[in-house]
């Protein structure tokens, strides 16, 4: 994937980065000798993270966002399960043995959202889904589907109405036996919005923060009405063209298979699995949401991914703020579906 930033100083800057494709224009104003742009970039959670900010000079705009950086990787070494001795790999170890887990304020709030968007969603969002996720990623590897037998065994290991949460005492329980949590369709939300708020907690509201698919834009660039992107259009003949949008203060995410997918015997499977099925989506989609927050966004683009445009764009609607844009090619005819919010922001 990958997101082709554009400078609008009379200029085009076209260098691949990220998991998506995002078309970030930054115009120049004649007369702003107080703020200055600047670029930082740096692998964080398997993608690479970029932080665009405005400040008075270099050595400003560095220590900030070398502060931002270490709040991804602070927030990457407790949620990925990757690492066997992160919080969230022994919280899954403890599944099945009536054990309530004490978590961290970071681990809490991620799966507090995870579970209130599972129960929003009916399971369309369920960050249980690790067995699934596993066999998934071993498939793409041998580049052999998941047979029936492996994926039935591992549904019976997924559930969130299995994950207890006790907000008085801030524990988590997993009630089935060898459980294992995957928070891979929230955990770079959470980042990006962590890092805008070290940045802004310093004095760099004027910033952006793009990891993977997910970005947190703060105040607009100066002398502009916000920070102008480019949804990009799905890689199938036909499809819409990419859509521009001017926004701030807003947190975007996209799901798609254009870059993660298997493909076997012709057939197209996204690296988003449903849940609900253990299979991985098939519709070829791309899924663009805008809301006030980073995991809602990205919750909300693998849910109405999951859902489609009919049952998913409902949940966006009921949610404050929040506006999506659905473009899919099942078996290559091409449907392009909106939120009533989105593009209202667009200049």
């Amino acid at each position: 994937m990958a997101f082709f930033p554009r400078f609008c100083s009379g200029s085009v800057l076209c260098r691949r980065f990220f998991a998506l494709i995002f078309a970030l224009l930054l115009p120049s104003v004649p007369g702003r000798a107080a703020e200055e742009r600047f670029a930082f970039e740096r692998a964080e959670m398997g993608v690479p993270f970029r932080i665009t900010l405005y400040a008075p000079d270099e050595a400003t705009a560095l220590a900030a966002a070398e502060a931002a950086f270490a709040r991804v990787a602070q927030v990457n070494a407790i949620l990925t399960d990757y690492d066997s001795d992160s919080e969230l790999s022994r919280l899954s170890e403890s599944s099945g043995k009536g054990q309530a887990v004490p978590v961290s304020e970071d681990l809490w709030r991620v799966l507090e959202t995870a579970q209130r968007m599972a129960e929003r969603s009916g399971g369309a969002f369920d960050v249980t889904v690790g067995p699934l996720v596993n066999l998934w990623r071993m498939a793409r590897h041998k580049q052999v589907l998941p047979s029936p037998e492996r994926l039935a065994e591992g549904l019976g290991r997924v559930g969130y109405a299995s994950m207890h949460l006790n907000p008085a005492a801030r524990t988590v329980e997993l009630a089935k036996v060898r459980m294992r949590l995957d928070v891979g369709g929230i955990a770079k939300g959470y980042a990006v919005e962590e890092a805008l708020k070290i940045l802004t907690a310093r004095g760099f509201a004027k910033a952006m923060v793009m990891g993977g698919g997910d970005m947190m834009l703060g105040e607009a660039p100066p002398g502009e009405k916000g920070w102008r992107i480019e949804v990009p259009a799905l890689d199938e003949k036909g499809a819409p063209v990419a859509q521009r949008l001017c926004l701030q203060g807003v947190a975007v995410s996209t799901s798609g298979d254009r870059y993660q997918r298997l493909e076997i015997g012709g057939k197209r499977y996204s690296h988003v699995v449903d849940p609900r099925t253990g299979l991985g989506l098939t519709d070829h989609s791309l899924v663009t949401v805008v809301a006030r927050h980073g995991m809602e966004a990205e919750t909300l683009s693998k849910i109405v991914s999951v859902l489609g445009a009919g049952k998913g764009l409902p949940l966006v609607e009921e949610t404050p703020g929040a506006s999506a844009h659905v473009v899919r090619a099942p078996e290559g005819r091409v449907e392009e579906h909106f939120s009533a919010r989105w593009g209202q922001e667009s200049r």
